[in-house]
C-alpha cells in the first residue's frame, strides 16, 4: 500500500515538474513575443487554471480540520488520566513547535527570499487595500477571529482558527462523555478518510493549477522566477539546517551519549521518509525501531501517535517560512507584531491534519487567506515543494522519535537498546 502510494507521489511530482516546465515555457514565449497589453490579458485568463486548483483545496480544509481534530482528542480519552506523560509531551510539543515556527519567522525576515521576485499584482488598487487590511490587524480583530458566532459561518468562510477553537471544545466534549460518544467518534473517523481521499483527488489537479500559475507569472514578469526558486530552496535548506542542530543538542543534553545510538537507530526510517516525502509512511517502522531502541511500548504507543498531530517541527518551520516568503513575494510589508500573531495562529491550525498529503501547505493556504495574502502564492512555491517536503519529513520523523525518548528518559522508562544476537 505505501509502495503504491509513494509511486502515485512520483508521478504526481513527475507531472508537476512537467507542467512547471511548459509554464515556463509558454509564459516565456508570451513574454517575449507579444506586447505587455497581451501580457496582461493573457495572464488573467491562463491564471484561472490556478485559480480552480486552489478554490478546490480551499473546499476541503474546514471539514478535514474538523473531522481530523474532533478525532484526535477524542481517541486521547480523559486528559486527566494521561497524567504526567501527557503533560510532559504537550511541554515538548509546544516548546518544540514553537522554536520552529520562530525559526522560519526570524530566517524570512533575514534572508527575504520572497524579493527575490517581486510580482505586481494587477490591480494595484486592490493591492493596496490589501496592505492596509493586513497592517490593521489588531489584538480586537484577533479576537474576533479567534471566537465563532457560528461553526457554520466559520466552515463557510474558511475561519480555520475560530474552526479550531470549535474542534477543540467538541473533542474535549466529546472525550468527556465516554462510550456514548463512541459512534461518532468513529462516524467522524470514517469521515476524515473519506476528506483524505478527496485530498488525494483534489492534488490531481496541482498540475493543471502549477501550469496556469507558472505561465501567468513568467508572461507578465519574466523569467526572474526560477531565481526566486534557488534562493527560496537554498535558504530553507539553511533553516533545516538549524533545526537539526537545535534538535541534536538538546537531545545531546538530555540523553547524552544515547543521542548518537538513536541517529542510527532511526537511520532507515529517516531514509525511507526522505526519499517517499511522507512521515507517516513509516510510523509502523519508527514504533518498531524505538521500541527496539529502549522505548517502553505503553510510552511509544500514546507519545508517537500524538506527535503525528502536534510535533510536526520540519513541517512547522516550513509553515511560517511559505507564508511569510509569498507575503514578500506579493510586496506586502507585515509588522512583527502580526507576524507574532501569524505564528501563534500556524500553532494552533497546525494541529490535526498531519495525515494530509502536503499538509503544510494546506495550512500555509489557511494562514494566507486570513491574513490576506494572496493564496495563489501557494501554486508558485508548489513545484519546488516536493524537494523541501523531503527535509520536512525526515525532520518529523527526527522530531517524534527525539520527543518519545525523551518523554521515556523523564518518566524512567529508557531502557538499554535490544541486541541482535548473532
Amino acid at each position: 500500500m505505501h509502495a503504491n502510494s509513494a509511486e502515485k507521489k512520483s508521478k504526481l511530482t513527475f507531472w508537476i515538474i512537467v507542467s512547471m516546465v511548459l509554464g515556463f515555457a509558454v509564459g516565456l514565449f508570451i513574454f517575449y513575443n507579444t506586447q505587455s497589453s497581451f501580457h496582461v490579458a493573457f495572464s488573467k485568463n491562463i491564471k484561472l487554471l490556478g485559480t480552480i486548483f486552489i478554490r478546490l483545496v480551499q473546499m476541503i480544509i474546514s471539514p478535514l480540520v474538523f473531522s481530523t481534530l474532533v478525532v484526535g482528542i477524542a481517541k486521547l480519552g480523559d486528559l486527566k488520566a494521561v497524567g504526567r506523560v501527557g503533560g510532559k509531551a504537550m511541554l515538548w510539543f509546544i516548546t518544540a513547535s514553537l522554536a520552529s515556527l520562530l525559526i522560519g519567522l526570524l530566517l524570512v525576515n533575514f534572508f527575504e527570499p520572497g524579493k527575490a521576485i517581486i510580482i505586481q499584482h494587477a490591480d494595484e488598487k486592490g493591492l493596496e487595500d490589501l496592505i492596509n487590511k493586513t497592517q490593521e490587524f489588531s489584538v480586537s480583530k484577533f479576537i474576533e477571529h479567534v471566537i465563532p458566532r457560528s461553526v457554520f459561518e466559520a466552515m463557510a468562510s474558511n475561519e480555520i482558527l475560530q474552526l479550531v477553537i470549535f474542534s477543540i471544545f467538541f473533542g474535549v466534549a466529546t472525550a468527556a462523555i465516554g462510550e456514548k460518544a463512541k459512534p461518532i467518534i468513529k462516524a467522524l473517523d470514517i469521515f476524515s478518510e473519506i476528506i483524505l481521499k478527496m485530498v488525494g483527488y483534489v492534488m490531481n489537479f496541482a498540475p493543471l493549477g502549477v501550469f496556469g500559475t507558472i505561465a501567468a507569472v513568467v508572461a507578465k514578469n519574466g523569467p526572474g522566477i526560477f531565481k526566486f526558486y534557488g534562493v527560496y530552496f537554498l535558504y530553507f535548506l539553511i533553516g533545516i539546517a538549524i533545526l537539526w542542530i537545535i534538535l541534536y543538542t538538546v537531545g545531546l543534553m538530555i540523553l547524552r551519549k544515547r543521542m548518537p545510538e538513536l541517529l542510527k537507530a532511526i537511520r532507515n526510517p529517516l531514509l525511507i521518509a526522505f526519499s517517499t516525502t511522507s512521515s507517516e509512511a513509516v510510523f509502523p517502522k519508527l514504533t518498531y525501531e524505538l521500541e527496539r531502541f529502549g522505548c517502553k511500548d505503553k510510552i511509544v504507543s500514546f507519545i508517537l501517535p500524538l506527535g503525528y498531530s502536534f510535533n510536526l517541527d520540519g513541517s512547522m518551520m516550513y509553515m511560517t517560512f511559505a507564508s511569510l516568503s509569498i507575503a514578500q513575494i506579493y510586496g506586502i510589508d507585515l509588522p512583527i507584531a502580526t507576524q507574532l500573531t501569524m505564528l501563534l495562529v500556524l500553532m494552533l491550525t497546525s494541529k490535526g491534519i498531519a495525515g494530509v498529503p502536503r499538509a503544510s501547505l494546506v495550512v500555509v493556504l489557511a494562514t494566507c487567506a486570513m491574513f490576506k495574502i494572496p493564496p495563489e502564492g501557494v501554486a508558485l512555491i508548489l513545484p519546488i515543494d516536493h524537494f523541501c517536503d523531503m527535509f520536512r519529513s525526515a525532520t518529523n520523523v527526527l522530531g517524534n522519535a527525539l520527543a518519545t525518548t525523551v518523554v521515556s528518559k523523564w518518566e524512567g522508562e529508557l531502557t538499554p537498546a535490544i541486541v541482535d544476537e548473532i
